[in-house]
């Protein structure tokens, strides 16, 4: 089992940057496949990013691809998501998960844990 824990959320202006950083607990976070989601108010939650446990592989949705960056430090149990050139669109709760699949699924049904999530609201 592992717990998660988003931060690095808030409010920027469009254009800016942030990370994200969801710190894990437990042994095990390197043996997780990991994905970062989204949320906005009345819609789905949808995929952004997913590496592989070794972080070998990443994985992007054609909505960031370019502007988001995924990255993990398994001797530190953290999970990153670097955001570059925001914009409006983005503003949305942030969420990061795990799965015991081998790869990142884009189904958020397919991930065992998560975080509590983190606000981003971009400005413009």
């Amino acid at each position: 089992q592992v717990q998660l824990v988003e931060s690095g959320g808030g409010l920027v202006q469009a254009g800016g940057s942030l990370r994200l950083s969801c710190a894990a607990s437990g042994r095990t976070f390197s043996s997780y496949t990991m994905g970062w989601f989204r949320q906005a108010p009345g819609k789905e939650r949808e995929f952004l990013a997913g590496i592989t446990w070794s972080a070998g592989s990443t994985y992007y949705s054609d909505s960031v691809k370019g502007r988001f960056t995924i990255s993990r430090d398994n001797a530190k149990n953290t999970l990153y998501l670097r955001m570059d050139s925001l914009k409006p669109e983005d503003t949305a709760v942030y969420y990061c998960a795990a799965t015991t699949l081998w790869y990142p699924p884009t189904n958020w049904r397919q991930y065992n844990y998560w975080g509590q999530g983190t606000q981003v609201t971009v400005s413009s």
